[in-house]
């Protein structure tokens, strides 16, 4: 099947220069982008509920974007002064880079992991008499939780945001060749907007194990796989279909 068009389940990346605008320069494909998920963030209220005393904490582990957002939003909102002394520690070096949106680099404490908290043990094994609170949303990874009781350290999660399935209801008459997916919620989100969807031609791409065991419980044919060994990316993976 020749593909002329794919839907790729997340936002528009600011890179112009991304793996996908490459697809569509090389081989003519109508790349197009739509979340099929968003994050949203809880009130105050909702934050108030979960009975969690901000001044008891001065290390804050942050694990995302949204976490490091989310965290300053309901501070401000809830008119919790983060105190200077705060300690952050990154789980990569992204987290930290867009920690610098609200906070001066230099003069703060932050420690940088290498896409894991694994790599901080002794930084936190440090701090073992300390509290440490970990913004997330509704759910925290296994792994995370994990590490961290690993390390014997006095770690509470408090979640500051949620993922929500978007309204896609404008899609109801689109079709595209390919629709590509990146998580389990995207598969959620796909039947949620469209009880009676139905694949027929239509390719799917799935990122990830977990992503395709959603997709085949739902009964859905995986036609493009990632990662793997010859395609550790999804537009390498989309254009290895297309080669044959």
């Amino acid at each position: 099947m020749s593909i002329k068009s794919v839907l790729i389940s997340q936002p528009e990346p600011t890179n112009g220069n991304s793996p996908y605008s490459r697809l569509n320069r090389k081989y003519k494909i109508k790349v197009d982008y739509r979340p099929f998920i968003h994050v949203e963030g809880l009130t105050a209220k909702e934050v108030r509920a979960q009975k969690i005393d901000f001044s008891r904490f001065h290390n804050i582990v942050l694990t995302s974007r949204n976490a490091v957002d989310h965290f300053f939003r309901i501070t401000e909102e809830m008119r919790f002064k983060v105190p200077d002394q705060t300690k952050y520690f990154c789980q990569s070096e992204a987290v930290a880079y867009y920690l610098q949106k609200y906070v001066v680099y230099r003069k703060r404490k932050i420690y940088v992991g290498n896409n894991s908290f694994r790599d901080l043990e002794a930084t936190f094994v440090k701090f073992h008499k300390e509290n440490f609170l970990v913004p997330s949303s509704g759910s925290l990874n296994p792994d995370i939780a994990n590490t961290l009781d690993s390390f014997n350290i006095s770690w509470q999660r408090a979640q500051l945001f949620k993922t929500v399935v978007s309204d896609l209801s404008d899609l109801s008459d689109v079709y595209y060749d390919v629709l590509v997916f990146f998580s389990p919620l995207g598969i959620e989100s796909l039947f949620e907007n469209f009880p009676d969807f139905k694949q027929n031609k239509t390719l799917i791409a799935v990122y990830g194990n977990t992503t395709e065991e959603a997709a085949v419980g739902k009964n859905l044919r995986i036609d493009i796989k990632a990662p793997t060994e010859v395609a550790p990316s999804m537009a390498m993976a989309i254009e290895k279909y297309i080669k044959g």
